[in-house]
């Protein structure tokens, strides 16, 4: 059986450091993609049992299961704008906070608001650099349209997303702050302004306005700082399909072959690629990184018994071998390897 480990402690460190840095801003805990992968019901109940009730969704169905698993009284943010009269329904049925990006989004959202004879709650999206959705910030007027024209939304908040990576401050922020103060001149209140994700969280303190958004810092697998706090969680937990004996110039793997240079004992490993092993988000660009990470790929390793045993050959789709000479180890025995949860197919999940 194929186990993804979540290490509750892990997750705890991480919770704290993510409350010592937002520097009493309130929190918003990202639990899309299942929650990075962790199980959204699972991290939104450790993320209360730590203080956190404010979450943010891309789906309604995160919504819904946050909703039945008993989280009724936190507040749910939907990140991302839609015109979809099926969706806006169920949102409003879940009590979520819709977002507003666009005047499209708007006018649907207070009309579908209008027919249930109920007033929608949202917050204002600003488009500052990314592309993904929002009023463009050089737009004030359409901005303000929608607080002087939508008599069933009420405007509770509004945000923007920044860049993650060095060198990605373009004037984002302020271009931000001047649409928030523009509002604030038209006479309407903002309600939460929030910009930190979790980059801009951990490495841009001006960006710590009313609220941040924490997601891939909950764990620990976002652009790290030496010395930020953070623990990786995540791994995974595979038995030994078999070992056997391969004579010197065997050829090993896929795609370009490994040739053994010795009589090797390997083990088969019932894990690849498509299981999300080795899988994970290249964050870094230029040359440098590039070779640090092809460094990397020749070197990948698993622990079996307390011991390390190196990957021979590429990693394959559904199996990957290891080299165990000098291990004692035997079919069974339980290998161990980071495993980032957002990739993760096949496991049984497990908090422990």
């Amino acid at each position: 059986m194929k186990v993804l480990v979540i290490e509750r402690e892990a997750l705890k460190n991480n919770i704290s450091v993510i409350k010592e840095r937002a520097a009493g801003a309130c929190i918003y805990a990202v639990l899309t993609g299942d929650g990075f992968g962790a199980g959204i019901v699972e991290l939104a109940k450790l993320l209360r049992e730590e203080g956190i009730g404010r979450f943010a969704v891309s789906e309604p169905a995160e919504a819904a299961a946050l909703r039945k698993a008993g989280l009724v009284e936190e507040e749910i943010l939907m990140l991302r704008c839609t015109t979809d009269r099926e969706e806006l329904q169920q949102l409003l049925d879940l009590n979520v906070v819709c977002t507003v990006g666009s005047a499209d989004t708007g006018m649907v959202l207070n009309a579908v608001a209008g027919e249930r004879s109920t007033i929608a709650e949202a917050h204002i999206q600003i488009d500052t650099g990314m592309g993904f959705g929002g009023f463009l910030a050089r737009e004030p007027e359409r901005i303000l349209s929608a607080y002087r024209s939508l008599p069933n939304v009420a405007l509770s908040g509004i945000y923007t997303q920044l860049h993650a990576g060095k060198g990605s401050d373009t004037g984002q922020l302020e271009q931000f702050r001047q649409v928030v103060e523009s509002i604030h001149a038209a006479g309407f209140e903002t309600g939460t302004v929030h910009a930190a994700g979790s980059y801009a969280l951990l490495h841009w303190e001006e960006a710590l306005l009313d609220g941040v958004r924490a997601g891939s810092a909950l764990m620990g697998r976002c652009r790290r700082t030496r010395g930020d706090g953070l623990l990786r969680v995540g791994y995974g937990e595979v038995g030994i399909e078999e070992t056997r004996w391969l004579p010197k110039g065997h050829t090993v793997g896929n795609g370009p072959l490994a040739t053994l240079k010795r009589p090797t004992r390997v083990a088969v490993l019932p894990v690849g690629f498509q299981n999300g092993f080795t899988v994970g988000r290249s964050r870094d660009p230029g040359l440098w990184a590039a070779l640090r990470r092809w460094r990397n790929g020749r070197n990948i390793t698993v622990r079996i018994n307390g011991q390390r045993a190196k990957v021979i050959g590429r990693v394959g789709s559904i199996e990957t071998i290891v080299d165990v000479t000098d291990l004692n180890c035997s079919a069974g025995d339980v290998a161990v390897f980071d495993l980032d949860p957002v990739y993760a197919k096949g496991f049984v999940r497990n908090y422990r």
